[in-house]
């Protein structure tokens, strides 16, 4: 059991199905992979996993909304400044964010508490009535507000979806996120974990993501995401809890 444990390539299968199944439902992949990596024994190389990881569910938008993204760069290319825009934000707060303060996105108890603000958060949003626009009508001031939205799920524990349901304005933030980690992984010398798991990893990640957009776009439209709320806030207790913890037990 214990060489099970610290097998890479079980590793890697257990973070795939906690990034395919917490990408895109409103419980946060990033707090999600914090909190199991922090109980995996050994894991290394978690930059190169997650990366691949993330690339596997980048895949899965590309593919569920192929159409729109087909769309987008045919006849509705006037949306295009827009989500550029919309990616302005994210982009300029995330590399600053992962220059002067990588440890911050990396804080499993720090995780742990935006988990159960995230509860808190769905909880809110189910008594607080939206509506739904067409992308091609979004005004710039709707994309500049979507993407300041996306800033604060660079916090981990913070859902993107959670905050805004806009997985067109996703794939350009996801796509630059993973492009510079690739670049960064690239000048420490490449990848080094092994390819035949990082190529389950990848695929593992990718199709169980197809499921969950599917799944999440049921629940959106049953107005049911406030539920991921009673999970969130008691497993982010737990973490925070459990973190808690382990600081008790280091030594001064």
């Amino acid at each position: 059991m214990t060489d099970l444990l610290h097998s890479e390539t079980f590793q890697v299968i257990v973070l795939a199905i906690v990034q395919g199944i917490s990408e895109f439902l409103p419980i946060s992949s990033d707090g999600h992979l914090i909190a199991v990596e922090s109980l995996l024994p050994g894991i290394e190389d978690k930059t190169e996993i997650n990366l691949i990881l993330h690339f596997g569910t980048l895949l899965s938008i590309i593919v569920f909304y192929w159409r729109q993204l087909l769309q987008l760069l045919t006849s509705d290319r006037r949306v295009i400044p827009l989500l550029i825009l919309g990616t302005v934000p994210v982009a300029i707060v995330g590399v600053i964010i992962k220059k002067k303060f990588p440890e911050l996105i990396e804080n499993p108890l720090l995780g742990g508490f935006m988990l159960v603000v995230m509860g808190l958060l769905l909880l809110l949003m189910e008594w607080i009535k939206g509506g739904e626009t067409d992308y091609r009508k979004m005004a710039p001031r709707v994309a500049l507000l979507i993407g300041i939205a996306q800033v604060f799920a660079l916090l981990p524990g913070i859902s993107r979806s959670g905050t805004t349901i806009s997985f067109l304005l996703a794939v350009p933030a996801i796509a630059g996120a993973t492009l510079l980690e690739g670049l960064d992984i690239y000048e420490q010398g490449g990848v080094k974990c092994d390819p035949q798991a990082a190529f389950l990893g990848c695929a593992l990640a990718f199709v169980i993501g197809l499921v969950a957009l599917n799944l999440l776009v049921r629940l959106l439209n049953q107005g049911k995401l406030h539920w991921f709320a009673y999970w969130l806030i008691p497993f982010g207790v737990a973490n925070v809890v459990w973190q808690l913890y382990l600081l008790t037990q280091s030594p001064a």
